[in-house]
């Protein structure tokens, strides 16, 4: 049924997998949308192949999008570090509009499925701060969805769901615990090597671990 249809955005690590997790307990047909953009970590890539398979997506897209043709960002721009210690501030592994832009092609993706359900992982508990994780910023593209598109015009109502906004890191892995979710497949680290080893050390590194002690779940993570 095409009320069914939903794009998942699946970046390959532990949050984008939990909601493709989450959506098809839900009853959707899965169809899961990757973006190579241009990250450092590619190999995130190959993580979310594996588990678009392991959790029965409909189809799995990469679609290519060179961000790093602006830059602006040390997962987009080599010159620029990946930052190893904590800041208050926003760090530089923020991508410019990087959420704008993969929201905005997986609506198109769901225009021409026919499909009204959008799944993202983004979150505002344990995060670093990005304005683009933030439930403002998710409503504020639902209206957009609706203005935006032939049919949003037609009355289809959009709905961007993300729902993991409001969890922690632990209450997230707990829920793909619960759904099944095979962390070992996923790769978050934002300096990962070509095996997807992580380098324990940088922001993603830190939460996500921080997340397994607190879940009382046995990290699967492989390091370098």
């Amino acid at each position: 049924m095409k009320s069914k249809d939903a794009v998942v955005l699946l970046s390959g690590g532990l949050d984008s997998a939990t909601v493709l997790a989450i959506a098809a307990e839900a009853g959707h047909a899965c169809h899961a949308l990757s973006m190579d953009y241009g990250q450092r970590h590619r190999t995130e890539l190959k993580a979310a192949e594996r588990v678009a398979k392991s959790l029965g997506a409909a189809e799995h897209k990469v679609i290519r999008i060179g961000l790093d043709a602006i830059g602006g960002s040390a997962l987009t721009d080599d010159r620029i570090a990946v930052p190893e210690q904590p800041s208050d501030a926003i760090p530089v592994t923020y991508v410019p509009a990087r959420n704008t832009v993969l929201l905005s092609v997986a609506l198109g993706w769901a225009e021409v499925l026919g499909a009204t359900d959008i799944f993202i992982g983004v979150n505002a508990v344990d995060y670093s701060g990005y304005p683009d994780c933030r439930p403002a910023f998710i409503a504020a593209f639902e209206r957009l969805a609706r203005l935006a598109t032939k049919a949003g015009v037609a009355g289809s109502r959009f709905r961007v769901h993300a729902p993991l906004i409001e969890l922690t890191k632990a209450e997230i892995i707990r829920e793909g615990a619960r759904l099944g979710v095979d962390y070992g497949l996923t790769v978050s680290c934002y300096q990962a090597d070509e095996d997807g080893c992580a380098c324990g050390r940088c922001d993603s590194c830190r939460l996500r671990a921080a997340g397994f002690r607190a879940a009382g779940i046995e990290d699967p993570t492989r390091y370098r």
